[in-house]
């Protein structure tokens, strides 16, 4: 944890390397080694710069026990192949394989959960005293009292005095070039370090909890396990009294269970907030390594079903991380016009980037650039912005 923090102190201070991008040759330090190619070739959609960035990934994912790409069997008999509908990859797994999340499998002819039912789930948490440095602070009960007295203890004020639970699920179905929580890769599911949904719900009934908030990795491999825990910690803690349940999640999950999450949050006073990447479908791809789809369809469906019923606090929040070189203000814009479409009132975070995982070449997020992509979600009409992790800022 020491060199992690030392590393991200020193990406303040130390100007990033030039690179090459191998399909068009310009040379700049706002094109990632990991990538191989930068962000106007990838946006093009050129097979060349596509293929060096899916070649890059498979390379980086080999340091893990997770397949190298989302498994598809184009040539497998029909009868072979298990296709897992857990989420947006569709993974398609043969006998002996994983899927891209690393937790479905088939063994002896069957498709398997390893993790993340409610019998078992790779979970750890901690208590955080509110308010705490939780993407939806400005706009949360837990950060601003909103919802009083229904949803928050205080009104108009923090809820000091009080904490959150921090729950964090050590799998992704997203394999992010960027991850600034990257470690939860080298976990593996082994029976006997599974916590179940009981244990976690107990566990929030301590240290005066009014909040749980499940984050990762993420959630969506394990959100049955999460949905089990949410409504349990609530049942034992009596439904009269103050429980939220939040998620933050890059909202891959199928539209069933977004839209049982959506219900979950909105009776709790919870909160859900969507980290939408990007639009483009090319970039999301080589910067997530999967499609965007669900991520977008399931935003609009929640805020389409829920969005109006409460609307303080708001039950959706969308974040993006401003991601030097490749994530500015045009990939901001995009999101903040699809955003002010629902509804101009959703609140939107931008997270300042610091150099990590595949991308300790790149440098953090600039003052201005921050500044311009604020600008360009408040010129797309939204009224709620805020820049996240201001510290980062270089």
């Amino acid at each position: 944890m020491i060199l992690i923090d030392l590393q991200r102190f020193l990406g303040l201070f130390t100007k990033p390397e030039a690179a090459t991008c191998t399909s068009c040759g310009t040379t700049a330090p706002t094109i990632s080694k990991a990538l191989g190619v930068c962000r106007s070739c990838i946006l093009e959609g050129s097979a060349g710069a596509l293929n060096t960035v899916a070649a890059n990934r498979r390379k980086h994912r080999g340091r893990f026990s997770l397949p190298s790409e989302i498994p598809r069997q184009e040539h497998a008999q029909k009868g072979d192949v298990r296709k897992c509908k857990g989420c947006v990859n569709a993974c398609e797994i043969v006998e002996g394989g994983n899927g891209f999340c690393g937790l479905r499998a088939v063994r002896s002819g069957r498709l398997e959960m390893l993790a993340g039912t409610p019998r078992g789930a790779m979970v750890e948490w901690y208590f955080d005293p509110l308010p705490t440095n939780c993407v939806a602070d400005f706009v949360c009960p837990g950060g601003t009292g909103a919802g009083y007295p229904t949803y928050s203890h205080t009104k108009g004020t923090p809820e000091h005095g009080h904490s959150n639970m921090a729950v964090f699920y050590e799998a992704c179905t997203f394999d992010c070039t960027f991850c600034q929580n990257w470690h939860f890769r080298k976990v593996q599911p082994e029976e006997g370090k599974l916590h179940t949904s009981a244990d976690l719900a107990r566990a929030a009934l301590t240290n005066n909890t009014s909040c749980i908030c499940y984050f990762g990795g993420d959630p969506t491999p394990q959100i049955t396990h999460s949905l089990k825990a949410g409504r349990l910690a609530r049942e034992l803690k009596g439904e009269d009294e103050i429980m939220r349940i939040c998620w933050e999640s890059n909202g891959s999950m199928p539209r069933s269970l977004a839209r049982a999450i959506g219900e979950l949050a909105l009776e709790s006073g919870g909160c859900i907030k969507f980290d939408l990447k990007v639009k483009d479908q090319n970039l999301h791809q080589a910067l997530c390594g999967t499609s965007n789809k669900n991520t977008f369809y399931n935003f609009k469906m929640l805020w389409d079903r829920f969005g109006t019923e409460r609307p303080e606090p708001p039950i959706l929040i969308a974040s993006t991380l401003l991601v030097p070189g490749y994530v500015g203000a045009h990939e901001v814009r995009e999101i903040s016009e699809f955003l002010a479409e629902l509804d101009t009132s959703i609140p939107y975070a931008l997270l300042a980037f610091h150099p990590d995982f595949n991308m300790p070449d790149m440098g953090t997020t600039t003052r201005k650039s921050a500044m311009e992509c604020k600008q360009a979600a408040q010129d797309a009409g939204l009224s709620r912005v805020k820049i996240g992790n201001l510290h980062l800022l270089a």
